[in-house]
């Protein structure tokens, strides 16, 4: 078959032109949506698991690029992008977004290796207590009424009852701290926590900054350190943190703030 002068140069503009078409994934009052505008969304919806690649996620997408050109174009139409707060938004979306990728570059030239990993483990569970304690306790704000309180636990009162009393948030499950450290707490109440025996009273109200304190302790158990391949990623990105603390005030030395 010859095809005719006519015919050969609308075959040879589709076959140009179909790249071309093919390079956007819809257009909106002439203006592209480009097909690797699409690709570049699923991706990074892929890449933080949120779902899988299919031909329904990439039409969602699409759908929501439709969308939000026909906003921008509408908000064009309004001038909403030449109000000065908005530029100040803008602006700083674009500092936050730049910062962002120039760390995340710092944090692929810079990875946490696994010696610093092992030290940084080896450190931790050697300062670590030998003992966590499980406490409860009653705060009032006068010596007098913490006073009552132990005169009362004394006479049989419940302290998940006298607990409800307390000022602080654990009034509402009777005054239990849990399992903790005692390097948590304030210096004087840890004193007076960690000389009591197993289910006994304070016999005198402990005084903190916060107040007066009635504290019972519920029980002592050894500490123990879970091992490092339970927790080598939350160490690693606690010193990923560090690296970029130390990163950002390195630069801080080196600017002239006037």
């Amino acid at each position: 078959m010859i095809l005719k002068p006519t015919r050969l140069l609308l075959a040879m503009t589709a076959l140009v032109a179909a790249p071309v078409f093919a390079q956007n994934a819809a257009t909106v009052n002439g203006k592209p949506i480009p097909a690797a505008k699409v690709d570049q969304a699923v991706k990074q919806i892929v890449a933080q698991g949120r779902a899988t690649d299919s031909p329904q996620l990439r039409e969602m997408v699409k759908k929501e690029l439709i969308g939000r050109e026909v906003l921008i174009q509408e908000a064009d139409k309004q001038g909403v992008g030449g109000r000065a707060d908005v530029k100040a938004a803008v602006d700083n979306a674009r500092q936050s977004i730049i910062i962002n990728a120039m760390l995340a570059d710092y944090v692929k030239k810079n990875p946490v290796k696994d010696a610093e990993i092992k030290a940084e483990y080896d450190k931790a569970k050697a300062q670590a207590p030998e003992k966590e304690y499980h406490a409860r306790h009653i705060l009032v704000e006068k010596e007098e009424d913490a006073k009552a309180i132990i005169t009362k636990l004394k006479g049989g009162a419940k302290f998940e009852e006298l607990a409800k009393q307390s000022k602080d948030g654990t009034a509402q499950n009777g005054g239990d701290l849990g399992w903790a450290d005692p390097r948590g707490f304030v210096p004087e109440f840890a004193k007076a926590m960690t000389s009591l025996q197993k289910g006994a009273i304070t016999d005198t109200p402990v005084k903190t900054q916060f107040g007066f304190h009635v504290i019972k302790l519920e029980d002592v158990r050894p500490v123990q350190v879970p091992p490092l391949d339970q927790v080598k990623q939350q160490v690693a990105e606690s010193l990923q943190q560090k690296k970029l603390a130390e990163f950002r005030e390195s630069l801080l030395k080196k600017a002239k703030v006037q």
